[in-house]
């Protein structure tokens, strides 16, 4: 008999399917974590959940199935011959019954249960706190989950119910809607001003203290689109979380590049015009998936969010240069 790599011999694959028909869902989800990432701390991460739980959750599986799913290496755990051939049929489950889960959810016709709602970490620290207050006044029996990551949540798996992005969704079957503009500009504490004489171009720029990033180049790159390539160096400061780095602008570390909407509230902060210097805005996106904005609740925490963030942008007494209106157009991205 010619010998067969593991993940098609066919008594493994027998034992396994014979038994897919009373596997919990929940251990095929920690299961298809664990293979997409590698290691259990960084599943528990992907699906908020915990290190011990998915560990137990792939023992459980293993003894409904009778095999050996994973083995331990120096690359983290490595997905055995059993495994491999479980992972297609695990997401035609998994997508299946998420599938069901966003129509059941769309049919939920109460203001009552849970949205969550993922944000970038600033959006979410200073900008969301005062919107989910006022709507925890105003529908008191719906309670809002909110996570603050700057990664981009997977609204089809569930991540989260609705998401507000700084960037144009492309995955299939969402709805996009676009709030409006958030200005950015270069700013600076007037404590760091009171130090250092106000630049007035780029050149000048150059010479002055400019809080960077550390991993992500999208500073670099904007300086060099402007003809001025610098290296990391050039920013004595660097941070890519952005909190720390809205931080460090407050304090003085340097001059620093913020949303206006934010920098406003702040009267330390000075905005330093580069005449040599365009500074893009941030466009500002509500998304949800098509099945889920049936259900009452999200469409009615989806439309809080949409006239709060309206109503912030739109803001007359802020100090912007252009009023950016928000566009009442929603359009579906067709599955």
């Amino acid at each position: 008999m010619a010998h067969l790599p593991p993940y098609r011999n066919p008594p493994i694959l027998h034992i396994c399917y014979s038994e897919m028909n009373r596997i919990d869902w929940t251990l095929l989800r920690s299961f298809l974590a664990v293979i997409e990432t590698g290691s259990l701390s960084a599943a528990a991460t992907l699906i908020a959940s915990t290190q011990p739980t998915l560990s137990r959750h792939i023992r459980e599986l293993e003894a409904t199935l009778g095999v050996t799913l994973f083995t331990r290496s120096v690359r983290g755990l490595d997905p055995t011959g059993a495994a491999l051939g479980l992972i297609d049929d695990a997401r035609a489950m998994g997508a299946a019954a998420e599938a069901l889960m966003l129509k059941a959810e769309g049919r939920a016709h109460t203001l009552k249960g849970t949205v969550r709602i993922t944000a970038s970490v600033v959006v979410a620290n200073l900008l969301l706190p005062s919107i989910v207050a006022a709507l925890r006044e105003a529908e008191p029996a719906i309670q809002i989950e909110i996570v603050a990551s700057d990664v981009t949540q997977n609204l089809l798996r569930r991540d989260a119910d609705i998401a507000i992005r700084m960037v144009e969704p492309t995955q299939d079957a969402l709805i996009a809607r676009k709030l409006g503009d958030v200005p950015l500009g270069l700013f600076g504490a007037r404590a760091y001003l009171a130090r250092r004489s106000q630049p007035r171009s780029m050149a000048d720029l150059l010479t002055h203290d400019v809080i960077g990033f550390d991993r992500s180049d999208a500073i670099l790159r904007a300086y060099a689109t402007l003809g001025h390539p610098v290296r990391r160096e050039a920013f004595p400061v660097r941070c890519d979380d952005q909190m720390v780095y809205w931080h460090l602008l407050l304090a003085g570390a340097g001059l620093g590049f913020a949303q206006r909407v934010l920098a406003r509230r702040h009267p330390e902060l000075i905005e330093v015009p580069i005449v040599d210097m365009h500074v893009p805005s941030l466009p500002v996106w509500l998304v949800m998936h098509e099945e889920v904005r049936r259900n009452a609740r999200v469409r009615r925490v989806a439309d809080q969010l949409s006239q709060a963030f309206g109503d912030l942008l739109r803001r007359p007494n802020r100090r912007v240069d252009q009023t950016p209106q928000a566009a009442e157009e929603e359009h579906v991205r067709p599955s």
